[in-house]
């Protein structure tokens, strides 16, 4: 298998397609994010939904940063075992948001970013100045 050749040929059903992967960013709404296929060609309602989902996942990212679901001061294993999951959760949502935004689809990384950036300003910006108040250290590049 050729991995520099950009164009990837596929057959479905007896015909052969044709898959570019972009590498560099685009703007449309015919694009693949996360799953083959989706949205792919349909329609620009699926796009929408895309973006909605990645938008979603960025912003259950930061929420997931800044919030607590234990008690101040809890040592026992139940703690510790819903802090491990809360981390798995934030960290593969992180991973998939990541995953999408390598579609390089100019629309799907405006919406990870804008969500990320409410996800802050409602859950860790002065703007609300409420005390530090989350289970899991805020995520670090």
């Amino acid at each position: 298998m050729d991995h520099n050749n950009k164009n990837h040929e596929e057959m479905h059903d007896g015909n052969k397609q044709q898959h570019f992967m972009h590498m560099t960013f685009f703007w449309g709404t015919k694009s693949e994010v996360l799953f083959a296929q989706w949205p792919g060609d349909s329609q620009y309602w699926m796009y929408a939904l895309a973006l909605l989902f990645v938008f979603v996942m960025s912003f259950l990212v930061e929420w997931l940063s800044h919030t607590r679901f234990t008690k101040p001061g809890s040592r026992n294993i139940v703690a510790g075992l819903v802090q491990t999951l809360l981390y798995l959760l934030r960290v593969g949502l992180a991973y998939l948001v990541m995953l999408a935004l390598m579609s390089f689809n100019g629309g799907v990384f405006l919406v990870a970013v804008l969500a990320h950036a409410l996800g802050f300003f409602l859950f860790r910006s002065r703007a609300f100045s409420k005390p530090p108040n989350h289970d899991l250290p805020p995520m670090s590049c």
